[in-house]
Parts: C-alpha cells; structure tokens; sequence
C-alpha cells in the first residue's frame, strides 16, 4: 500500500459516505426514514437488493470458497428465482396494501403481539449476529494492513457506515448502494481480468475452462441426495427456496428495500431483477476465484494465505519447521508447475489420454501440497493455541495485495470496504425498524409523536453498530465467512418462515399454536445444529414444517373454536 492506494481507498469510502448523507440529510418522519417516502423505482429496489446480500463476506470467502472447493457452492442459489416468482405474487401486494413499516406488523393483525414479538426476537438474533459477521470482514483486512488490532479497526468500519446510516436511514441505504455495487463488479472483474492476464501467453481463456473442468473445479451440478452434504441440487433448490422464501419474505433487511419501492409494480419487477441477476452474478465471482486457483497453478501460492499469522508463527519455536515444510512446498510447486503446463499442452492438443496422466500427477502432487498445508497449519496451532488456521477467507485479498498494481490495490480494498458498507448499513436499518416499531413502539412507547420514534430509530442503529462491533471478535473462530453467515441465517430463517407461511396460508392456525409452533420449531433446529450432522440449508425446511406441524397439533388439541383473530388473506 502506497499514498495513491489509500488516496483511492479512502476517497471512494467517503464519497460515497458524504454524497449519502447529504442526499439524505434531515429525514424527519417514519415513512421518509424507514421507508425512503416510497420513491424508489424497481431498478432502484433490484440493485439495493443485490448490495444488501452483496456484504465484503462474498467477495472475500465466495473467492476462497472457489478456490478450495470448486463451483459447487452456486447451488446454494437455484431456488431463488423460484422464491421470487412466489413472493412478488403473495407478499409483495400484501405488504404494500397493510402499508406496514416492518414485516412483523402483519403478524399481529393475523395472530396478536406476542406472535409479531417472538418472529421479531427470532430476527433481531439472526441479523444482530450476522451484522457482527459482515463488520468483521473488512476489519480483519485493515487490521491486516495496518497491523492495528483488529478491536481498533472493528470500530472505524462500524463507526464509518453507523455515520450515513443514522443520518439517512432506507433512502441513503438504497441510493449508495447503487453505486457501491457498481464498484464492487467492475474492481472484481478487474482482478479476475489481471490473473488471466498473467497466466501462460498461450493459455486462452477458454483454456481456463478446460483446465478448471478436468481437475474438478467445475463442479457446478452435484445430483446425488445426501443429507449431510451442504451443497448439491437437492439441498439448493428445496433447502434454498424455503431460505430465500424466509430471507426475502420475512426478512426486515430485505423486506424494507422492496417496501421503499414506488409501486407494487417496481417492488415486484425490483424481486425479479434480483432473481434473473444473483445467479450470473455469483457465477463471476465464483469464476474469479478459479480464475486465481489456475493463476496458482503457474505461480507460487503461499504455504498459508493468512499471512499476519505466518509471521507472528515465524517468531515461536515452529519456526523451524515451518522453515522445512516452506522448503518442501517450494520444490512440490515446481513439480505441479510443470505438470500443469503438461496438461495444459495435452488439453490444447486434444490428447485425452495425456490429459488423464498429467491430471493423475497433479492429483498426486496437491494432495502432496495438502499434506505440507496441513503440517504447517498443525505446527503453528501446537505453537500458537487458539489461534484460527482456516485461510480460506485471504487467498482473495492476498493476491490483490501481491500481484495488483498501486492505485488497483486501492480499488479493490474499495471495493471490499463499499461492500461491507452496504450490507451493513442495510442490516442496521433493518434492526433499528423492527426495534423501533415493533418492539419498542409496540410495547415500550405506544404513544410518542412521529419525531421521537425517528430519534429512537437513531439511536437503536448505533446500538446495534455497537452490539454487531461486540459480535464480531467471534467471527474470527469461523471456518469460512461465507458458510458461517448462511449457517447462522438457517438457524432461524426456517422457524421464522414457518410462522409466516401461518399467517398467510393457513386460516385453520391462532395465535397461540403458531406461538407454541414457533418456540418448538426454534427446539429442534437448535438441536439439530449442535447435536448431529444435517446440513444447514435442510434446517430452513425442518424448521418451517416443524412450525406448522406442531401448531395444527396445538390447534387440533385446543379445537376448532379456541381462539379468533383477524385474518389476512393473499
């Protein structure tokens, strides 16, 4: 990092920081804090979405998640088109017809208002915890850079997107992040552009394709059921359609960027812009990530991409061998090099049968590398307990700072930080809507003028800049950010699903046996996460069918004329 690169860094931050706050300045009512006045057109709604889930986790882990583990991950993502067919014909009109500030309003004019307050406890949780997640992203990188602590730098990021957010609420949200995500696409496309520029000069990038196919990393259709696999077909399109139903339904970070849209009308064309583009979006970046997984092919990848941590490791006793496992490494690299200048030559050729040796060899050799990886992570956890191994979550942001020019290093941390700044800013509005309206408007302060819930409004986004700021020091023990966010998203979003789907389907469920459903389905997903092996995209369907199953016992063992509330249909 040089002074242009922070000259980079820093004035694309703060622009966007200022030119949000000012467009915003002064918002004086629920509606134009909470709900931007209603303004925003569907592409203006699409592209808030696609920010609000674009945090500084899916550049930095969904690259190393690639790189580790191939295209697979893309199947997290096949239910979603589905999921916003569904919604933009169910939720979105009713949303706009109940003229709701947060998604839990309509839970109480369906069931009553312990019902509205446990689905909302349920989503303060999730995205309390989650907010931690996506601070903690770009802190571990300044923290990187700097060499600062990472508490230190935890506290700039929070601090920095806590400031246009409590100014602005919705609308300064939804109109940086049109440009947020403008920068984001063009510097990550711009580091995958680099990698492929420096590989061989006659290795096309249809080559890449082939390269990345024949050892594995293409893996983007997996159609065996197993249900402790996270990602194949099965799991993306059933597990993830009822996640992004829950997610986008009766989530209030997402929920509030399509109640800001103008118009029924945009709101749905703004849920289906997000549903064609995610995919192809993902895809890029995913790809990028192979992309870097070939430029290491031809390049020396470090032993560990965490390298703050190789260097503290060099100053314990595992600096010895460390040393020798690093000398190992190099020698194993020029072995794999020219293994894959051999395939490479075989694939260009047409030679299957040379394909299928030089791929056998340079299986042999990374499961080599592997094994080298795994003694220098074992080295330096013996030396340095405690201390987390798990680099997937650096090979993005250590190429950028190897091999990236000045000035692009800058933009691409701009990038890192304009993302994080993004999500994070809409979870804060999230959190501070449902705090405000439905629990302390609901319940503390009924009776207040619009002004004071707008200052409340205020001060519940820095109290939970700062709860999320807290949180984030446990990020650090997580395997892989990426993972870590969606795990603790399917925690709750099924539950919180199933109350919904009550609520809007299902007339024969009252209150009390959705609320019994409610805190039963929660059980059993709690369960299942500490006690077995299920993969996390299968708790979003346990949870929500559990919900329901135990309401209609609740319902049918109280009777048909138990209780009556007013009920909403779709």
């Amino acid at each position: 990092m040089n002074t242009f690169d922070w000259s980079v860094l820093f004035g694309t931050l703060l622009l966007i920081v200022a030119y949000g706050a000012w467009k915003t300045r002064g918002a004086k009512s629920m509606q134009g804090y909470l709900l931007g006045n209603n303004t925003l057109p569907w592409w203006g709604v699409g592209l808030s979405i696609m920010a609000t889930q674009a945090s500084a986790i899916t550049f930095l882990s969904t690259t190393g998640q690639a790189y580790e583990d191939g295209m697979r991950f893309l199947q997290f993502y096949f239910g979603l088109p589905l999921a916003m067919i569904i919604l933009s014909i169910t939720a979105v009109p009713l949303y706009h017809k109940l003229k709701v500030y947060t998604a839990y309003e309509y839970l109480e004019s369906r069931f009553d208002r312990k019902t509205r307050s446990l689905a909302a406890f349920y989503f303060l949780m999730l995205r309390g915890l989650s907010v931690g997640i996506t601070i903690y992203a770009p802190s571990l990188i300044l923290s990187t850079i700097l060499g600062w602590s990472i508490n230190v730098t935890t506290v700039m990021i929070g601090t920095l997107v806590m400031a246009y957010t409590v100014s602005g609420g919705t609308k300064a949200v939804s109109i940086t992040q049109k440009y947020q995500l403008t920068i984001i696409m063009a510097g990550m496309i711009t580091a995958g552009g680099i990698a492929f520029s420096m590989l061989p000069d006659d290795m096309s990038f249809g080559d890449t394709f082939r390269y990345a196919g024949e050892v594995g990393k293409l893996n983007l259709i997996n159609l065996s059921f197993n249900l402790s696999d996270r990602y194949n077909i099965w799991s993306g399109l059933i597990g993830g359609l009822f996640l992004f139903l829950s997610y986008f339904g009766a989530d209030q970070s997402q929920v509030g960027r399509y109640l800001g849209g103008a118009s029924i009308t945009e709101s749905r064309l703004g849920l289906l812009f997000n549903g064609l583009l995610k995919i192809p979006m993902q895809f890029i970046i995913l790809y990028i990530g192979i992309l870097i997984f070939v430029f290491y092919q031809f390049h020396q990848a470090p032993l560990l991409h965490n390298q703050p941590l190789m260097s503290k490791a060099m100053e314990t006793p595992a600096q010895t061998e460390i040393s020798r496992l690093s000398g190992e490494y190099d020698e194993v690299f020029q072995l794999r090099k020219a293994k894959a200048e051999t395939l490479v030559t075989a694939i260009q050729a047409g030679d299957r049968a040379g394909i299928e040796q030089a791929r056998e060899g340079l299986k042999t050799i990374q499961g080599k590398e592997a094994e080298l990886r795994a003694q220098t992570k074992g080295a330096i956890s013996e030396a340095m307990p405690g201390e987390n191994t798990m680099d997937k979550d650096y090979v993005f942001i250590n190429f950028v700072m190897t091999y990236l020019p000045h000035g692009l290093i800058g933009l691409l941390l701009a990038v890192v930080f304009s993302a994080a700044m993004s999500s994070t800013a809409s979870e804060l509005n999230a959190l501070a809507s449902t705090s405000a309206v439905d629990i302390y408007k609901r319940s503390i302060k009924p009776n207040e003028s619009d002004d004071h819930y707008v200052k409340a409004s205020r001060w519940l986004t820095v109290g939970w800049a700062v709860f999320g700021m807290v949180f984030a020091s446990v990020a650090d023990q997580a395997e892989n950010l990426i993972q870590f966010v969606n795990i603790v998203g399917s925690l709750f979003y099924g539950t919180i699903l199933g109350i919904f789907l009550s609520a809007f389907y299902i007339k024969y469920l009252k209150s009390t046996a959705v609320f019994i459903g409610g805190i039963v389905g929660e059980a059993i997903i709690l369960y299942l996460y500490f006690n077995t092996d299920v993969a996390f995209l299968l708790y979003n369907i346990i949870g929500c069918v559990a919900v329901i199953v135990v309401a209609f016992l609740v319902q049918f063992m109280q009777g048909a004329g138990g209780e009556h509330r007013g009920e909403a249909t779709v």
